[in-house]
């Protein structure tokens, strides 16, 4: 049980942790029993003291967190209630979707079938049975079926989503709605779901509600049935705001036999027996057949001129919604509040910390200050469209970036251009083209590719880019597939070019150097000096990134450069390991686990990384950041924001590298980034959720190695060799010095380079345009 171990991450201060309600039972009902009467002024809520919200009720859009933080526990256990609670403001409802035992105790648990959200089949083995439920067979196992201790001794809960951790699973029993309401959560809000099909089989939700839990226990109380909704509606107090739950648009209501979307059409007729309505949050802004945003509905204004309050159901970090939020979850409850005359009155969310966090601090809260980390980029806005593309540099700025980046790649005739790896087989079509020109180079990746110093500049403006999405292979989560192919590739001197025109530094990233001088007689870090200074950018902040020391020993002498080393993973750094840094470099750019350890996909400890090097004056710089969620440990709940915070408040890194600026952005330039604010996100310490794991799980592999000189010192760069003469046409080539023979075949080419069919297939369906 968390109780009042576990950190709060919006913290109230001052004379807001002194506000209390004005009455136990929250917030008063909209018009009262059956909805026709005037609305009633709700109590103080704390987030309403700021201003005046444009909600039906003037106060700021509620949380209502369905069986509490679900996102990271079984629904409706003490460890969801309770962490839904204490990492949330005082403006929070916590939702019971309520079932009913055979002898009428009520449940928390949102499926109708224990199976999906129970062991129960492996304590009733073969004990499955099926019932008609809106006119289908359904067999599975249900609450009815079973007395409350038979549930209670034997059954414990389980996560219903696959997707998420199971380490919570079966360590406690199914929750009562007498033990949530024991959690004394600020609002109740209870959902009644089956009431017509506990009806046919001799139970009685309304007397149970009426008998057992007493309305003066419930402050919203809302169903998918309008009969069980009028009938209540003679019977409930003004504390009690009657809400009509929205199934899907094709779903048939059970008491008037007409679909959801038709009964939508006559909201007036809505009001008469409700104050609100829950509706899944397509109905707001529905998404069209490719996963991105819709024109959005009217139906939020249209049920506010009826009075009735609009309540988006379904919110999840981890379940993403349309393209364009770039699985950044705060964009999604935005996009939903951001507009005055379409703002929902709530939100039903398995993650009540970062709908909490989008209304308090991020909800039109953009400011020109800035707390002191750079948001640096990585290969541009690499999240929205192809990396290091005109686009994503474009969007990088429009986003807030203060540093783009560039990571310098040669091609065979010397030009310098930006792309994230001299292979281009992964962020451009050179596949489809350049097959033949695939080699193993091993002192660059283990894997064959397409080398950018293998074709002429010309060869590369050829190819188009291709959005890179480093988790759609293993978790299918793509990036903005309509950019795809979008934009296009820019040479280094470009690249500077469009920076000085615009507010923001440049980041110079070189690497391969030495492989580049030796066997390519490329010299990069000539063309690097050459083209920076040909773009006179006195004014600009420069910043030169390499993972090789005698790299940045070349750029020692240029004044207003910031030269920055790269390391691997590390797990600490000693102080002598800092003072050499300090040598060659001003910062250093560590990955997340250098700084924050991460086993099993949980925090587990700070390192000293950060504070050995700053002891030395060396900055520190934390790549790389994703918004998927499946790169972020569990402790940020899936939240890129709380994970950003984490680093900047308490890491106290100097910037951030990420792909994905515009969530940074947002962050790092609202009020709540400053801790001393009003509201502020705190950090996430590390190793606190691994505290409270049931058992401690086997570590997955072993910690990195802490810094040593020995990784910090390389030798000097080779000399670069003689350009070699280019012929017009160039051979297909094989290993560096070597011409390839030709091929007999496409297929003989196939093995040769160890390309699968599966490769050959795939390039076949694009070229048909599948």
């Amino acid at each position: 049980m968390f109780g009042g171990k576990m950190i709060r991450f919006l913290v109230l201060f001052s004379l807001l942790v002194q506000v209390t309600w004005a009455q136990k039972g929250g917030q008063p009902a909209v018009g009262g029993g059956g909805g026709g009467g005037q609305q009633n002024a709700p109590p103080p809520r704390p987030l309403a003291l700021m201003k005046k919200w444009p909600t039906l009720s003037g106060y700021p859009p509620l949380v209502i967190a369905r069986g509490g933080f679900t996102g990271l526990f079984p629904e409706s256990s003490v460890t969801a209630i309770d962490m839904a609670l204490s990492s949330a403001a005082s403006d929070l409802a916590v939702l019971c979707n309520l079932q009913l035992t055979k002898d009428s105790v009520g449940l928390c648990v949102t499926s109708l079938n224990l199976e999906n959200t129970t062991n129960i089949e492996d304590s009733f083995p073969n004990a499955s049975k099926t019932y008609k439920i809106n006119g289908e067979d359904v067999k599975g196992y249900f609450a009815m079926d079973y007395s409350f201790k038979a549930l209670r001794d034997k059954v414990t809960i389980v996560q219903n989503i696959l997707s998420r951790p199971d380490v919570f699973d079966n360590t406690c029993p199914l929750g009562s709605v007498e033990e949530v309401l024991h959690s004394r959560p600020p609002l109740f809000w209870l959902n009644v779901q089956y009431d017509s099909f506990y009806n046919e089989h001799k139970l009685n939700m309304s007397d149970y509600i009426e008998n057992t839990i007493g309305f003066q226990s419930i402050q919203y109380l809302s169903c998918t049935e309008i009969g069980f909704l009028k009938k209540m509606a003679k019977k409930v107090t003004n504390d009690t705001r009657l809400i009509f739950t929205f199934l899907g648009p094709d779903a048939i209501e059970p008491t008037e036999k007409k679909k959801y979307s038709d009964i939508l059409k006559d909201l007036k007729a809505v009001r008469a027996f409700a104050s609100g309505i829950l509706v899944p949050k397509e109905y707001i802004w529905p998404l069209n057949a490719n996963g991105y945003l819709a024109q959005r509905t009217t139906l939020v204004a249209d049920a506010h001129k009826f009075d009735l309050e609009v309540f988006a159901a379904a919110f999840a970090n981890d379940i993403p919604g349309s393209y364009n939020y770039s699985y950044d979850p705060v964009a999604e409850y935005l996009q939903f509040i951001n507009d005055p005359n379409n703002m929902v009155d709530g939100f039903v969310t398995d993650f009540s910390q970062t709908a909490a966090n989008a209304i308090a601090c991020l909800a039109g809260n953009d400011t020109d200050k800035k707390v002191n980390a750079l948001i640096i980029t990585h290969n541009g806005a690499s999240g929205t469209y192809p990396g290091c593309t005109d686009l994503a540099y474009e969007q990088a700025v429009k986003d807030g970036a203060d540093i783009i980046d560039c990571s310098v790649q040669m091609s065979k005739d010397g030009v310098a251009f930006c792309l994230d790896s001299p292979d281009l087989a992964r962020d451009t079509t050179a596949m489809s083209t350049f097959l033949t020109r695939a080699v193993s180079i091993p002192e660059i990746q283990k894997e064959k590719g397409i080398f950018s110093f293998d074709l002429t500049w010309t060869e590369i403006q050829s190819l188009k880019p291709k959005m890179y999405s480093p988790f759609e292979q293993n978790s299918g989560l793509e990036r903005n597939p309509e950019a795809k192919n979008k934009g296009k590739l820019i040479s280094l001197g470009d690249f500077l070019g469009f920076a000085k025109t615009k507010p923001v530094g440049v980041l110079i990233n070189i690497e391969n150097a030495r492989y580049l001088a030796s066997k390519m007689h490329l010299d990069v870090v000539d063309a690097v000096t050459k083209t920076l200074k040909n773009a006179s950018l006195e004014k600009k902040q420069v910043m030169i990134q390499s993972d090789d020391s005698a790299v940045l020993s070349k750029f020692k002498g240029e004044s207003g450069y910031k030269r920055l080393l790269r390391f691997e993973e590390i797990s600490g750094v000693s102080k002598q390991a800092a003072e050499e840094v300090k040598k060659y470099a001003d910062g250093a750019v560590l990955s997340r686990r250098s700084l924050i350890d991460i086993d099993f996909d949980c925090t587990t400890k700070q390192t000293n990384a950060v504070k050995a090097l700053h002891d030395c004056n060396v900055s520190v710089y934390v790549y790389v950041m994703r918004n998927e969620f499946v790169h972020i440990p569990l402790d940020y709940y899936a939240d890129p924001t709380i994970e950003i915070a984490t680093y900047v408040v308490d890491v106290e890194v100097d910037g951030i590298i990420t792909e994905f600026p515009k969530t940074a952005s947002r962050y790092l330039r609202s009020p709540c980034a400053n801790i001393h604010a009003v509201y502020t996100i705190l950090a996430s310490p590390p190793g606190e959720l691994l505290k409270i794991l049931p058992k401690r799980l086997p570590s997955k592999d072993f910690p990195p190695p802490p810094l040593e000189i020995k990784d910090i010192v390389d030798p000097p760069l080779p000399p670069v060799g003689a350009v070699p003469v280019l012929d017009s046409k160039p051979p297909p080539q094989g290993p560096h010095g070597a011409q390839a023979p030709a091929p007999s075949s496409g297929m003989a080419v196939a093995a040769n380079f160890g390309f699968s069919l599966a490769a050959f297939m795939a390039l076949g369906l694009l070229s048909m345009g599948h």
